[in-house]
């Protein structure tokens, strides 16, 4: 008899978006629980969960609201996203949808299942083969932890490089305050980020 998966709940922990990049990263914690997880996503996806978690409206239907929307009109409702496998260091996903009493399972990258689930407050599960095999030490950690590492790389030059133009746009006075002060946030976040990401790289040794 085949031994049932066990799905465990989480909760999305945090976002990191930085628009000089492709890649962004989404933290994913173990709800009531210690463990925790990154994963990559793309800047569309990233900037629809930003915009769910923070509530803020946009003038008409993004893609994710659109899905959602039709999957309600058609009689179905979205119970849970499911974090399933993790195949060749990439994470598969499922989107579960009731509809009257059948149970629909929809395979979906993990990026556009959590924004669509974001937008529809759906709960986000893992399976726990997947939460083993993401935190086993005994997995190389050069394979989990390539991809954070060369965006860490990228932030150290984007941030070396922006901080030098402002310092030549401040000796020069070539850019308006509203530019400035634009730039001055993107280095923030873009600081923060690679804080947030060397403080998770030393946690995993």
């Amino acid at each position: 008899m085949e031994k049932p998966v066990t799905e465990i709940r989480m909760e999305l922990s945090r976002i990191l978006i930085s628009e000089l990049g492709d890649q962004q990263v989404i933290f994913l914690r173990e709800k009531g629980g210690p463990r925790t997880f990154p994963i990559l996503i793309g800047i569309n996806e990233a900037m629809a969960i930003d915009r769910r978690i923070k509530a803020q409206a946009t003038p008409r239907p993004m893609t994710h609201d659109l899905l959602g929307s039709v999957i309600e009109a058609m009689g179905g409702r979205i119970t849970k996203i499911v974090i399933t496998d993790i195949r060749d260091h990439t994470f598969i996903a499922s989107i579960f949808i009731r509809r009257d009493n059948e149970l629909i399972e929809i395979d979906s990258r993990p990026s556009d299942a959590i924004a669509l689930g974001a937008a529809f407050d759906t709960p986000i599960f893992v399976s726990e083969h997947v939460l083993e095999e993401v935190l086993n030490e005994s997995v190389s950690k050069e394979d989990k932890l390539q991809m954070l590492r060369e965006r860490l790389e990228m932030l150290r030059d984007k941030i070396a490089e922006l901080a030098a133009i402002l310092e030549d746009v401040q000796d020069t006075s070539d850019a308006s305050p509203e530019a400035l002060a634009q730039n001055r946030k993107q280095l923030d976040e873009m600081r923060r980020e690679y804080a947030a990401i060397s403080e998770l790289l030393k946690k995993l040794g």
